[in-house]
């Protein structure tokens, strides 16, 4: 992993966290929700799609496509288990 790579990367994971709280709104605590399980779920799909080696949106060392819909899906579930009301 070059470091171009990360900071691209980081970059896509910041803003689709950031549109995803565009979208569905809340406070400053749900931003840093929202950005955390992007990074989370951009990482994780790199890392995955890095170590099956599956290719999709490749650029360079970076596994775009796959760390673009482990952070969707990583958004997607964290907001709907935010949803769950405390007992």
């Amino acid at each position: 992993m070059t470091l171009p790579s990360f900071i691209l990367g980081a970059m896509l994971a910041t803003l689709f966290g950031a549109a995803f709280h565009f979208w569905r709104g809340g406070n400053a605590w749900r931003f840093l929700l929202y950005l955390a399980l992007a990074w989370v779920g951009f990482w994780g799909g790199h890392w995955l799609a890095a170590q099956l080696g599956w290719s999709m949106f490749k650029l360079g060392p970076l596994q775009a496509g796959f760390g673009s819909l482990g952070s969707w899906v990583a958004l997607g579930v964290g907001y709907w288990l935010s949803l769950a009301e405390p007992l």
